[in-house]
């Protein structure tokens, strides 16, 4: 199987949907004459053209507003944010509009679109560019939410978000864009809402999604050196969040750590946790451990980015808490 990387797994999904289907367009800044900002729709103007490759103004509001409008009138648009941390100024659209036109409109109204982007830390990019909002467009009846951790993923998924009739919020991590991964040459999808079991294991589970999969899988390897056998969700998806694998593996291993990126207080972790105690609680043999960043804004400094996220110590040192080590 070929390695190419994330950006070219994203781009592949959108220009194999663009071929397959003119309704389907891309509109944001520097989409189209820089080749993205992350060179993520490189060379699609050129095959495109600029009525299906739009380059905008600063307005993420307009914009995202537009994408709605089109999306009711029978497109299917792909807006893409610079940075999730832009979406703020588009969030009456995203949430107002985008979300419930459906719901307002009697079912008379779809709204098949995707807004996509980079999501988290970047590296010292400090306070208003490194946040997360999974779990805010999570909260929000009529959004899908998905969070790729790999190219693979990136591009089965985001085939499967601009084929949906709603709209996805489609989150990707600005430092995962250059990572290189196995990805099939044939056509595949994958659905929406469906988690991945990465490794099994029967001591402990462990729970994460996006990039913060790379801070569980190399937790997992240390376990492993140390006897501690850990099984990995990957949960791919935020909303639909597919429970039943994740407290199907908890009955078999009877522990539970779930690591996000994101801030504590009412985090996807936190909603996890409760659904876990309230459908495998007699199978517990410890309390549920979270692990996210800590409740403040992200410091510029390297050493205050490194004290505030996640890391793989700091998922072990809560697994060895699980198992009373």
């Amino acid at each position: 199987m070929r390695q190419i990387q994330f950006r070219e797994a994203l781009r592949e999904a959108m220009s194999e949907e663009m071929r397959r289907d003119e309704a389907i367009f891309l509109m944001g800044e520097e989409v189209a004459q820089y080749n993205g900002a992350y060179k993520v729709s490189q060379g699609m103007l050129d095959e495109f053209g600029p009525k299906r490759v739009i380059d905008t103004p600063i307005t993420e509001l307009g914009f995202a507003g537009i994408g709605v409008g089109a999306a009711m009138n029978g497109l299917r648009p792909i807006i893409e944010f610079m940075t999730f941390n832009f979406s703020l100024v588009a969030i009456d659209q995203v949430i107002n509009s985008a979300a419930k036109m459906l719901s307002m409109s009697g079912g008379q109204y779809n709204v098949p679109m995707v807004f996509r982007g980079p999501t988290g830390n970047a590296g010292q990019l400090a306070a208003q560019h490194s946040q997360n909002f999974e779990n805010w467009y999570a909260n929000c009846p009529g959004l899908k939410v998905v969070v790729p951790s790999n190219p693979k993923d990136a591009k089965g998924l985001l085939k499967a978000s601009i084929r949906d009739n709603d709209p996805v919020i489609f989150m990707e991590s600005e430092l995962m864009y250059g990572d290189k991964g196995e990805v099939p040459e044939n056509e595949y999808i994958i659905p929406i809402g469906l988690a991945d079991v990465v490794r099994e294991g029967s001591d402990v589970t462990l729970v994460s999604f996006g990039k913060m999969m790379k801070v569980v899988n190399s937790a997992a390897d240390e376990l492993t050196k140390e006897g501690i056998s850990a099984e990995v969700i990957d949960l791919r998806t935020v909303r639909p969040l597919d429970y039943k694998t994740v407290i199907d593996s908890v009955k078999k291993t009877n522990r539970l750590v779930i690591v996000e990126e994101a801030w504590p207080m009412a985090s996807i972790a936190t909603d996890i946790t409760y659904q876990v105690q309230k459908h495998a609680f007699d199978y517990l043999d410890a309390p549920v451990k979270k692990l996210n960043s800590l409740d403040v804004p992200l410091c510029y400094a390297p050493t205050l980015i490194e004290e505030t996220l996640p890391n793989p110590a700091r998922c072990v040192k809560l697994v060895k808490e699980v198992m009373y080590q």
